[in-house]
Parts: structure tokens; sequence; C-alpha cells
């Protein structure tokens, strides 16, 4: 199994190149040392060793466009890093889906960042968050809450109101992922599940 050797560089840094996991395009491409590296394997989001600011720099620690690692693979010379990643958002910093500015979104990539933005509120509580309030009450709580919307959307299938059976299935959607976080389960897991029963039909 080949392993990386940040020895091979006088810097001590190896290229990075951060793809997106689910549409195959090059989202940004930066710079790792060792504790850059470890740094990612141990939180699960990128972080670069920055050579302008000379320092750690974990992509998203401003913008909370954070790159969710979904996988970490290593070239066979053993001194470039392939991440496929999961975006909270837009990657570059000029607002632009990638640092090639290609687009990479289809609206379902949203739930991406949005499940990004309830985990942060999860760790890092607010009081006057509704989410950080749901967490409060715990998995059974969370759990009849998503029953409730669950029961919302199938009164409003009845009827004729396209807006409302949009609005509570906004609704169930986002207390379904807020009740994924509370079991620590990633939206992309459940994806994953479907994608196989889809191969199998």
């Amino acid at each position: 199994m080949t392993t990386i050797d940040f020895s091979k560089s006088p810097d001590g840094l190896v290229p990075a190149v951060v793809q997106d996991e689910q549409t195959g395009k090059v989202l940004m491409v930066g710079y790792m040392n060792r504790e850059a590296y470890d740094k990612t394997q141990a939180e699960g989001v990128v972080t670069f060793f920055s050579r302008s600011k000379g320092r750690l720099w974990t992509k998203g620690e401003t913008s909370n466009n954070f790159l969710h690692v979904r996988q970490i693979l290593i070239d066979c010379d053993g001194d470039t890093l392939l991440i496929k990643a999961s975006p909270a958002g837009p990657t570059c910093h000029t607002g632009a889906d990638t640092c090639f500015e290609e687009v990479n979104r289809g609206k379902g990539q949203f739930l991406n960042y949005l499940q990004g933005i309830i985990h942060d509120r999860r760790v890092n509580p607010t009081e006057k968050s509704y989410t950080t309030s749901l967490f409060n009450r715990g998995v059974n709580k969370i759990a009849q809450k998503v029953g409730e919307e669950a029961v919302e959307l199938v009164i409003e299938a009845k009827d004729n109101n396209d807006d409302l059976f949009r609005g509570e299935a906004a609704d169930l959607l986002f207390h379904f992922l807020v009740l994924l976080e509370q079991k620590n389960i990633d939206l992309d897991e459940v994806i994953t599940i479907l994608q196989g029963r889809h191969a199998g039909k």
C-alpha cells in the first residue's frame, strides 16, 4: 500500500487535488504538510498549509464552505494526494463553484451545504438558533417532529395548493437532516443505499 512521503519535497509540502465526490469536478488544488494531512484525517474537513499565510488553513474557516472529506487517495509515487470531498458551498474565494471557474452546482448540492450548517449548530450551539433548540430536546423530540412534518405533508398532498405542499416538503426535509445529524449519519450514507438499490434494478 502506497503511503504519502513528505520528505520528497524540500519544504515538506505535497500537492493535494480536491475533487467533488459526486460530480468528479476538480474543485481546487492546495498543499499539505504532515500536520495538515493529519488534521484533515482527524477532523474530516480539508486543511491545507497556506504558503502565503505560513500556517495551517482549513478551507471554509471563515466562509463555512468546508470541504467534507469522503476519501483520500495517494498516487503511485507517494507524493501527491487526491481528496474526494463533498463541498458545503462554493469552493473558490471568488464565489465560483471551483477554482477553475467550472459550474459544479445542482440545487441538490445545497443539501450538503445545509447539512454542514446543521452540524455546526450542533457542535457550536447558539441561543437563538432554532436548530440548536431541536438538538437540546434530544432524539425523541426530533424524531417526533419528523413524524409531525410527514403527516402535514400527507395532508397537504390531498389538497390542490402546491405552494403549501412545497413548504411542507421543505420542512420535512430539513427536520430529516437534523435527525440524521443527531444520529451521526451522513446524508451521503443514505444516498449510497439508494444508489445501491438503483444499481440492482
